[in-house]
């Protein structure tokens, strides 16, 4: 786990609370005493602002059923297993576990735990229960909050559960099978958001060449395609509270997806925590796509709930 930023201090908190901060397909807090184009564009980022429930805006709408992910090859003796029910169109069971060979869950692994624990003060034990009680009460992937001590963790459940929210939104219930830790197919892999949130959407480009990731090219566009990055009145406000914006941090977020290789390697843009776990999320699933060589675009009905 080598998320290395984590911003979790409580004045930057207090500052995006009261304008905005990054979000690519985020849903922004209302900014008092700004203009009201300003208010449009710069409305919320790294902390979801409350629990309760939430109306949604625009995503499709899940069908009942039963819907499985399973990772196929182990990574330090234990590979990730996930299970989502839906029920009258709700989330109804996230059942996210990581497996050792004798099917043997990680949460009773009493060395691991102890181990991880005295590193990062939490392990599997206590993370594993969090993510899925914390998916089943946000009803959707991007609303998971990082969980201290377990970045990585937060961010693999949070790609898994975003394609297991895809998968119900088209009724899908195969197995979703992933070829974790597969070589890379050559090709270009794309992911596209379907709606807009506080008037941008995602895309993504990743482009795989001898079996490395070579271009990655992700921004938010609007319906006219233009990117946020050209939004002169939304970078202002941001570099204002964050001291960053998507003309810095998109540019940045790609840069360093071609530099590591992958997301989990990445650091956290100071000021666009958010973005950047959105970002990880995304090129996760565009990874997975070309671990099987499936250059199918991947289209998100990206769920958008209504501002208060």
């Amino acid at each position: 786990m080598k998320m290395k930023k984590l911003i979790t201090g409580m004045t930057v908190l207090a500052m995006t609370t009261i304008l905005l901060a990054a979000c690519g397909g985020s849903k922004d807090k209302d900014t008092k005493g700004s203009t009201a184009k300003s208010t449009e564009v710069a409305k919320k980022d790294d902390k979801k602002e409350d629990a309760a429930p939430k109306e949604k805006e625009a995503g499709g709408e899940l069908k009942d059923g039963t819907y499985t992910l399973e990772e196929k090859n182990e990574n330090n003796g234990y590979r990730a297993t996930f299970t989502m029910v839906v029920k009258d169109g709700k989330i109804a069971e996230s059942k996210y576990d990581n497996i050792n060979k004798d099917g043997k869950s990680k949460t009773e692994d009493e060395g691991y735990n102890k181990k991880m624990k005295e590193v990062t003060k939490t392990g599997p034990k206590e993370f594993i229960p969090e993510l899925n009680e914390a998916f089943l009460a946000a009803q959707s992937a991007d609303g998971v909050d990082v969980v201290t001590g377990a970045t990585h963790s937060t961010d693999s459940f949070k790609n898994y559960a975003q394609q297991l929210i895809q998968a119900a939104q088209a009724g899908k219930t195969d197995k979703i099978e992933i070829d974790n830790g597969a070589e890379l197919k050559d090709g270009e892999y794309t992911l596209e958001e379907k709606n807009d949130s506080n008037g941008y959407h995602t895309v993504f480009t990743m482009v795989v060449k001898d079996k490395k990731i070579t271009e990655s090219k992700y921004d938010n566009v609007n319906k006219d395609g233009k990117s946020k990055k050209e939004d002169a009145e939304y970078n202002k406000k941001m570099e204002e509270v964050s001291k960053n914006s998507p003309e810095k941090y998109i540019p940045e977020l790609n840069k360093a997806l071609v530099e590591k290789q992958k997301p989990s390697e990445m650091d956290v843009v100071t000021g666009a925590t958010h973005s950047t776990h959105s970002f990880q999320m995304y090129a996760e699933q565009l990874i997975n796509a070309a671990e099987k060589g499936d250059t199918a675009k991947i289209e998100v009905d990206n769920i958008v709930f209504k501002q208060k």
